[in-house]
């Protein structure tokens, strides 16, 4: 097992990574303030794993709740929170009652909201059991929900009391999700790594074969990108943490425009960060075989590279919901070369229209 330590002053935490750590309740027990706990998880994964973390805390003196709510991001909405709520109000938790995450991004995500918001904030552990959610969801703090008109429109800040990611859960990921979650890593390397950017190059293979020493070194690489960032930018204050946000802009685009569930997030992130990357090209700041290099990782790690046709219109619509929208303008995150991202709203809508135009082209 590995530990990454995110450094926040007093609310700094633990990332546990490594194999079968899902049993081992005393990662779990050290950070509780209480012994008792609700484990929230969804109708995919309770069959698979909620068993697993519920009778090791049982095992370990914690009295357990179990919450499972419907599968999938059209379920990431006040319905399901409210359901959640429910469950935590019926059981009568309290403000030391331990949220625990069990699940990806749509879980870590709503529970985390709920830990949040319920009696004004309680514990948060999460267990992520995607790639996608144990190199980004999970770790620093972002928690929301969907609104029909934007993707994660409405959250808090709030961190968790530790991270554990179990890299074993890993192996019996769909294709799909297991590519959505490297749509995150590779977004790493653009934006701030472009020696881990390489390292993908070599080894993408291996991370869509599962290997599990490959999925350890990208995990924790990742998680030291990302918590570097957010020590640095917690809130998004000053601008370093938005650029975690690369190809998201398009993205959430793309997932709000096609219907939530239609693409994963990293596909939609994927193909996000190829307009993103001809944007720049656009603009002249990248160069057309940086593009090429881009494009040619992404469909390795078979992921969309090309963008459904919304409709120029219908895209900066959708676009201009996003969170990055400052005094009525879309600001970009974009790419100066690979490893090097920056923010700008000075971008003309010309280069936007291009960008996409080819993207949708390439479908």
């Amino acid at each position: 097992m590995h530990t990454v330590q995110i450094a926040l002053a007093d609310r700094s935490y633990p990332i546990y990574i490594g194999e079968r750590l899902l049993g081992r309740a005393e990662l779990l027990t050290q950070h509780m303030p209480q012994q008792r706990a609700a484990v929230v998880t969804d109708t995919t994964l309770a069959p698979l794993y909620l068993g697993t973390v519920a009778d090791a805390l049982v095992a370990a003196g914690v009295s357990v709740i179990r919450v499972v709510i419907p599968a999938g991001e059209q379920h990431k909405d006040w319905h399901t929170l409210n359901a959640v709520f429910d469950a935590l109000l019926a059981n009568r938790c309290e403000r030391k009652t331990t949220l625990i995450a069990l699940g990806g991004g749509v879980i870590g995500d709503l529970t985390g909201f709920a830990a949040a918001t319920y009696l004004r904030g309680v514990p948060l552990i999460q267990l992520p059991t995607t790639l996608l959610a144990q190199v980004d969801s999970s770790v620093g703090g972002k928690t929301a929900i969907n609104h029909p008109r934007g993707k994660n429109m409405i959250g808090a800040f709030y961190q968790p009391l530790a991270v554990i990611a179990d890299i074993t859960v890993l192996s019996t990921l769909p294709q799909r999700e297991l590519g959505s979650g490297l749509a995150e890593v590779i977004k790493y390397g653009l934006i701030r790594d472009a020696a881990f950017f390489e390292w993908l190059e070599q080894n993408i293979d291996a991370l869509v074969a599962s290997d599990a020493d490959a999925l350890a070194y990208a995990i924790r690489r990742s998680c030291e990108n990302k918590i570097e960032v957010v020590a640095a930018d917690e809130r998004e204050e000053s601008g370093e943490r938005v650029l975690l946000n690369l190809g998201h802009t398009f993205g959430h685009a793309i997932e709000t425009g096609l219907g939530y569930g239609a693409w994963l997030h990293g596909e939609a992130v994927a193909a996000g960060a190829v307009i993103a990357a001809r944007v720049s090209q656009q603009m002249g700041l990248l160069g057309s075989a940086d593009v090429a290099r881009i494009v040619a990782l992404l469909k390795r790690a078979r992921l969309p590279v090309a963008a459904p046709d919304l409709g120029l219109e219908r895209y900066l619509r959708l676009m201009g919901i996003d969170k990055k929208v400052e005094g009525g303008t879309i600001r970009f995150v974009l790419l100066r070369a690979i490893g090097s991202a920056f923010l700008t709203a000075d971008v003309p809508q010309r280069a936007v229209a291009a960008a996409l135009a080819a993207s949708i082209a390439n479908a």
